[in-house]
């Protein structure tokens, strides 16, 4: 049954099926040189220059591993739980295809470099443990160009720049149950890569991509159903949709009495369907043998307690902890965590600040409002993390008002200075004086009878109107609680 007669079923006969997905996600370590050689992995070169005879596969060449990534690919392994094996091998994955020079590309089969591992994710505020089965090593291929190019309706172009760049394979169980679980793993598989420096997970520039392996079965079946891989999914929306999308496609064929083959698949954006590829290969087709120009990776203990003594604190582990020592709200804690910089900026800012709770919500809405209108990153910001604790603080001590504060970080934004600085420069401190302040409260009360009037009939909402009139008056610098009580007290 082609795409073009197929009936996705409704609502009610999809509910009726379990999807199992299993996804092996491709991530780019983010080295300077290539896994085998010293090329550079650089984007945006000009075609066919990032090369030398190691990448091109030219007869001689030998390759040499690079320290740098087996590093990375051991700090994402402890990042997702896994077990760093002391033994790992090389082997030979062997097809043919115009970007591959070598006709073979150096992988790890039955001795990855980390196995048994787990990520949690949340779904619908439900926590589940997705397992991970193993983390290997690889290099990648070049890059087959099929438009763009006058003759490209006759001719393929090859770019191998990409040929020998370092991957990490991460293979999951198949142990997600929909599209939205799917989704909610790779989104936390980016972040922890992210977290750890290990990848850039740029989706547009191919440094995380993802195949998923999808099979439907009806709720309460033991075995899973035939499953089939949908390839080189470079983006999360096209992750849901092209799930979404063969999800249907597998329960319509069974239900329409027909079933499913074992094929890889492709997704096009453009449809939103999935169609055929080819037939699903088996390990025996790719006839691994070990790789003859690389011994074992022997990984000793010191090494491995060496890198995990460099590894951060993980999102999760840094979570409980901002739960627990700065008693600010779960949400809080999610967006404050959503990178490793934006969380170190605030630990520094809340550790140096009184009231880390008043620092949260700083660093969340003005700063963060003020770096997004400016098109930076929390690393660029002008306003260091011990200024805006200082800020913090000065609201607290009541030396200056949050309105006050506002105006303040302004500048602090435009020039880079503290707070302190901008108020000895500019005289912006609260005035408390209460024999200035009775002054004021005094001339708001006489320009103003019409709204003193309804406050002393009852419409005590105007008092808000007042204490606007006197800090205005004051330039913001007035005392905002010393001005309430005074209010009060004299319209009473």
């Amino acid at each position: 049954m082609s795409s073009s007669t197929l009936v996705l079923p409704p609502p009610e006969v999809v509910a009726k099926y379990e999807p199992v997905i299993g996804l092996e996600v491709h991530v780019q370590l983010a080295t300077q040189t290539k896994i085998f050689c010293g090329c550079p992995t650089s984007f945006g070169a000009p075609p066919n220059t990032n090369v030398c005879p190691v990448c091109l596969g030219l007869p001689g060449a030998l390759p040499v591993l690079s320290r740098q990534s087996v590093e990375m690919a051991i700090r994402a392994a402890l990042a997702l739980n896994c077990q760093v094996r002391p033994v790992s091998r090389f082997a030979r994955k062997n097809y043919f295809y115009p970007d591959l020079p070598k006709g073979y590309q150096i992988s790890q089969y039955d001795q990855p470099v980390a196995e048994n591992g787990s990520v949690e994710i949340v779904v619908d505020g439900n926590a589940k443990r997705i397992g991970i089965t193993r983390v290997h090593m690889e290099d990648d291929a070049g890059k087959s160009i099929h438009e763009g190019f006058r003759d490209s309706d006759r001719y393929t172009y090859v770019d191998l720049n990409r040929c020998g760049t370092p991957l990490i394979e991460i293979v999951s169980e198949p142990d997600m149950r929909s599209s939205e679980e799917a989704h909610a793993f790779l989104t936390e598989l980016k972040h922890l890569l992210q977290w750890v420096e290990v990848s850039t997970c740029d989706m547009e520039k191919g440094h995380l991509r993802c195949d998923a392996n999808v099979s439907v079965r009806r709720h309460g079946a033991p075995q899973f159903g035939t499953k089939a891989e949908v390839k080189n999914l470079n983006s999360f929306r096209f992750l849901k949709m092209a799930l979404d999308y063969e999800i249907a496609r597998q329960i319509a064929l069974i239900e329409s009495g027909g079933s499913v083959e074992q094929e890889t698949r492709l997704f096009n954006p453009d449809t939103g369907e999935t169609a055929g590829m080819r037939s699903k290969e088996h390990a025996h087709d790719y006839r691994y043998f070990p790789e003859p120009d690389l011994a074992p990776l022997r990984i000793s203990q010191d090494w491995l307690s060496r890198v995990e003594s460099e590894m951060p604190e993980l999102p999760n582990r840094r979570r409980e902890r901002f739960l627990a020592e700065y008693g600010i709200r779960e949400y809080d804690v999610q967006v404050l965590t959503s990178t490793r910089a934006l969380s170190d900026y605030y630990e520094e800012a809340a550790s140096k600040s009184r009231d880390p709770k008043a620092a949260g919500n700083w660093v969340m809405g003005d700063l963060m409002g003020a770096l997004k209108s400016e098109g930076k990153e929390i690393s660029e910001s002008p306003v260091s993390a011990a200024n805006l604790a200082e800020l913090v603080d000065l609201i607290a001590s009541g030396e200056i008002s949050g309105r006050l504060a506002k105006e303040i970080f302004q500048k602090m934004f435009a020039t880079g200075e503290s707070a302190r600085a901008i108020i000895d420069r500019e005289g912006l401190r609260q005035v408390s004086d209460t024999g200035v302040l009775d002054r004021m409260v005094d001339e708001v009360i006489a320009n103003h009878p019409k709204q003193v009037d309804q406050y002393k009939g009852g419409k005590t909402t105007v008092l808000g109107f007042l204490i606007g009139q006197v800090m205005k008056a004051s330039k913001g610098q007035a005392n905002p609680g010393a001005v309430n009580e005074l209010l009060r007290k004299k319209l009473s």
